[in-house]
């Protein structure tokens, strides 16, 4: 059994399973997850989000899969009685992408579900998340990284009804520069520097009011922040308004909600942002008129 803070752990995602009064607690962990060789995912298994049985390891390549490092970000949806893992991989000279394995069982083993990652193979791509549309259409929402396009962006591509295939080309949602929170490059020798900004970890939520709400973490002045942006119309193509302050930015990111078995709502991130030292952090959250508000 470990506690908590003996976990070292990215990216932290929470599957309450109610049957079994038991939290599923998946994320990056791979002691090493820069580089070489990518391990795979652990999941744990806690009644009280204080004590941990595992790790089990939900996930292992096949000998043939394509990736072999940066094994990053998994986080795992329920959709008819199956288990659907979105993650995000790299190999060299390939693009980071986020690819869909599935398992019968939250515990896994999780094997991949499409045959290549969803997102474009010539983008690098990360931290894929599930959407569902008001007409129940699957959405998969990620990051096309700065690395590539230098003013992260936050985009969105429909699914196939079965998971396994993108249908038609991504849209843009937002991006970086675009929260007033995020920390921008300064100007030098009056030359204004490409932006390199960092977009992270995007997860929807839809409040008691109807409001739609996007999680997403970049960097502000005190280190890697989570904000919030709320889309305008309602649904995924916005247009998307960022809160002018972060909900939580003591150098914690990549949230996500998810509700205890007595109803409380909860925000799951992982601090501090430097390895070998992250770990999961929960706090209880409270909704109100279409805001979030850390209790």
């Amino acid at each position: 059994m470990k506690k908590t803070g003996d976990i070292q752990i990215r990216d932290p995602f929470v599957v309450p399973i109610e049957q079994e009064k038991r939290y599923y607690l998946y994320g990056t962990t791979d002691v090493n997850c820069w580089g070489p060789p990518g391990v795979g995912f652990d999941v744990f298994t806690s009644t009280d989000l204080k004590h941990w049985k595992g790790p089990l390891p939900a996930f292992r390549p096949p000998k043939d899969f394509w990736s072999d490092h940066n094994f990053w970000a998994p986080e795992v949806h329920r959709v008819s009685d199956r288990y659907f893992m979105f993650a995000s991989f790299k190999a060299k000279d390939i693009c980071r992408g986020t690819q869909i394995l599935v398992s019968d069982s939250p515990k896994g083993p999780f094997s991949p579900h499409s045959e290549r990652p969803l997102t474009p193979s010539h983008w690098e791509s990360l931290d894929g998340t599930l959407y569902f549309d008001k007409d129940n259409y699957p959405w998969m929402v990620f990051c096309h990284e700065w690395i590539q396009v230098h003013d992260g962006e936050i985009c969105a591509v429909r699914l196939s009804p079965e998971f396994d295939q993108a249908l038609g080309e991504p849209i843009l949602l937002f991006r970086a520069s675009e929260a007033p929170w995020v920390l921008k490059p300064e100007e030098t020798d009056g030359a204004t520097e490409k932006p390199n900004l960092v977009t992270d970890g995007p997860f929807l939520h839809r409040t008691k009011n109807g409001t739609l709400l996007m999680l997403w973490s970049s960097f502000s002045a005190t280190g890697y922040t989570t904000g919030v942006a709320r889309s305008l119309s309602g649904e995924i193509h916005g247009p998307w308004l960022q809160d002018p302050e972060p909900i939580y930015a003591k150098d914690g990111g990549h949230a996500m909600l998810f509700r205890t078995f007595e109803g409380q709502l909860m925000l799951s991130l992982h601090t501090p942002n430097k390895s070998p030292h992250e770990r999961a952090l929960f706090l209880p959250i409270a909704e109100c008129e279409g805001r979030l508000h850390l209790l």
